[in-house]
């Protein structure tokens, strides 16, 4: 069989050299650098292999004091499974692994949990299912919005953009979904709908000499219910009376996050990261946050008490 005629320009894989070659799949110009490059893959080969069994060695010799003890720190439980320090928390977090507060800085992990975590943490495959999208029909127009639920033009917006709420626009004018408008401003607070005396500002300027911003201070401060009807805003009459001192203290059903951090001795990111795990209830009044004060008791009830061994 004749050979090709064709020549190739190529470049040694080994020794970097120009050659011409008759096949494109050959990398080297000669049988002798053919020969060195096989020879460095296979040392490259037998360093891999000695390199993984060193790292295995030293990480039996690591993990071998460990297995007979009840329970772990984080930087235990990590060298233990073999992944990072955030690696842990971010099973923690999933609620894949349980894990106790000891301390404002000591958490512990039972053995046992990571034992269950291992044994049942393989994730079954799930069938997608395929939403089909539904067609809407009904909108509102941004007047009737304003005039129905006694919002603010910038607050729609924003609230529209953190809901994802649908909407169109024809001709200048901007419809939004009938549907998706009444889920998102027609929620209710039972806690507000349960209070019956409200003041206006006027009243309390006239009733305690306050002046806007004072008022205004105190109840992003104290987080003081209020409502607003008619592009009037109302505050809560008791809660404003107990802040100010002309009644008794109302009971608080939330927990602020300062009270909740002295109450249960640990830092902010520590509860931050119960709040998220465990997604415990909260509400925001202005920038401040507050956890509701029966699921904070429960969930920390049960995280800190020991489990039977």
């Amino acid at each position: 069989m004749a050979t090709s005629k064709i020549r190739l320009k190529k470049i040694c894989a080994w020794c970097g050299n120009e050659f011409e070659a008759q096949k494109i799949s050959t990398k080297y110009c000669s049988h002798r650098c053919s020969e060195h490059a096989y020879k460095d893959r296979k040392r490259q080969e037998k360093k891999k292999r000695v390199e993984m069994t060193v790292r295995n060695d030293y990480h039996r010799v690591q993990t071998e004091p460990l297995k007979d003890k009840v329970y772990l720190t984080v930087a235990e439980t990590a060298t233990l499974i073999g992944c990072t320090r955030d690696g842990v928390y971010k099973l923690i977090r999933r609620g894949q692994l349980k894990a106790h507060r000891i301390s404002s800085h000591w958490t512990v992990i039972y053995r046992t949990d990571i034992d269950a975590m291992i044994s049942y943490g393989v994730c079954k495959p799930t069938e997608r299912t395929i939403k089909e999208k539904e067609s809407i029909t009904e909108f509102y127009t941004t007047k009737e919005l304003l005039e129905k639920f006694g919002i603010s033009n910038s607050w729609l917006f924003k609230a529209a953009k953190q809901n994802n709420i649908p909407k169109v626009t024809q001709h200048g004018k901007t419809y939004w979904s009938k549907k998706h408008c009444d889920v998102v401003f027609g929620k209710k607070d039972d806690a507000v709908d349960a209070i019956t005396e409200w003041y206006t500002a006027a009243e309390i300027q006239e009733k305690y000499g306050m002046t806007l911003p004072a008022i205004y201070t105190l109840v992003y401060k104290d987080g003081i219910p209020k409502k607003k009807e008619k592009n009037i805003v109302y505050y809560s009459k008791k809660h404003f009376d107990a802040a100010k001192g002309a009644a008794a203290p109302v009971e608080s059903e939330w927990y602020s996050i300062a009270e909740a951090t002295a109450k249960f001795n640990m830092t902010r990111d520590q509860l931050y990261h119960y709040i998220k795990t465990y997604k415990v209830k909260k509400k925001m009044v202005g920038k401040y946050c507050y956890l509701d004060k029966d699921e904070v008791d429960a969930l920390f009830a049960n995280i800190f008490e020991p489990p039977s061994i």
